[in-house]
């Protein structure tokens, strides 16, 4: 893993839940931010020779509704991916608990994270034309921004456009009829930086929406009604929905069934896209 070698390291993770859940991954800094280092957590495939390989990537933004730093969050589907053949990216990014900032930082990390893995391909072993993202809450916000902003960029500002995007209880109206507007500089600034309200538009990655029926933070109806923007214009949009489950259904210590079920989800649309081969995961 010489190559790896050429990007910075990030410090050693002081708390000892954090630093136990991440002790299998490669942690490096993506941007120093002015409120300091934000990380990126590499979880590689087996025997893994990012000097030869060109591999799909998943990159995961956690939820939090902007407050709270949850890099860990998405270990367990980090896990799963590597051992299909990924790589496997979980980061931090600022949020208002840790650094006092708004979504307007948080989706400029998540647009330097996409960027940060683009330039550094060579050196990581992926694919710069096959990066997944993937968020859940204000993370699924995040992911479907960059996808959503990078279909409107100018030609001078770096690439940043995911391949494809999927999102769990994902936030997708920040309007002040929507989630989370206060947390925003301004109702202005809620409703324009909306997913909801850049849509509909053309030439989208395909988009893969997994949603709890009773989900009380992000309600559903708003979920249901952002698919369908997303697929005017031709656009790839699927939802899947599973009842009688909540805004947490898909993490790994919330009910074991529907993280599985949600997981395998994910998997299939990377599957039915190309991203994964259909066999099965390796074993370790």
């Amino acid at each position: 893993m010489s190559s790896l070698s050429r990007l910075k390291e990030a410090p050693a993770f002081g708390e000892a839940r954090d630093r136990e859940l991440l002790k299998d991954a490669h942690s490096y800094v993506y941007f120093e931010s002015p409120q300091g280092q934000l990380i990126a957590h590499f979880f590689l495939p087996p025997n893994h020779n990012p000097e030869a390989a060109h591999l799909t990537c998943v990159l995961f933004f956690h939820g939090g509704l902007w407050d709270t730093s949850m890099p860990t969050q998405f270990v367990p589907h980090c896990h799963h991916f590597a051992s299909r053949g990924t790589v496997a990216v979980t980061v931090e990014y600022r949020v208002f608990n840790k650094h006092r900032t708004n979504p307007v930082e948080a989706m400029e990390d998540a647009r330097l994270a996409i960027g940060f893995l683009k330039q550094n391909a060579g050196i990581i072993g992926v694919d710069p034309e096959r990066i997944v993202v993937v968020g859940a809450g204000s993370g699924g916000h995040l992911a479907l921004s960059s996808a959503l902003q990078s279909a409107s960029a100018t030609p001078d500002q770096p690439d940043c456009r995911p391949a494809a995007v999927a999102a769990y209880s994902a936030i997708v109206d920040t309007s002040p009829k929507g989630v989370g507007h206060e947390r925003f500089p301004s109702p202005k600034e809620a409703k324009e930086l909306s997913p909801q309200s850049q849509l509909p538009c053309k030439n989208l990655p395909p988009c893969l929406l997994m949603h709890g029926r009773n989900d009380r933070v992000a309600p559903f109806d708003q979920i249901a009604k952002f698919a369908k923007s997303y697929r005017r214009k031709g656009n790839r949009c699927e939802l899947v929905d599973y009842e009688g489950a909540g805004h947490t259904f898909f993490n790994y210590n919330t009910n074991e069934q529907l993280y599985q079920l949600s997981l395998n989800a994910l998997d299939g649309f990377l599957v039915d896209l190309g991203f994964l081969s259909p066999e099965e995961p390796l074993v370790f």
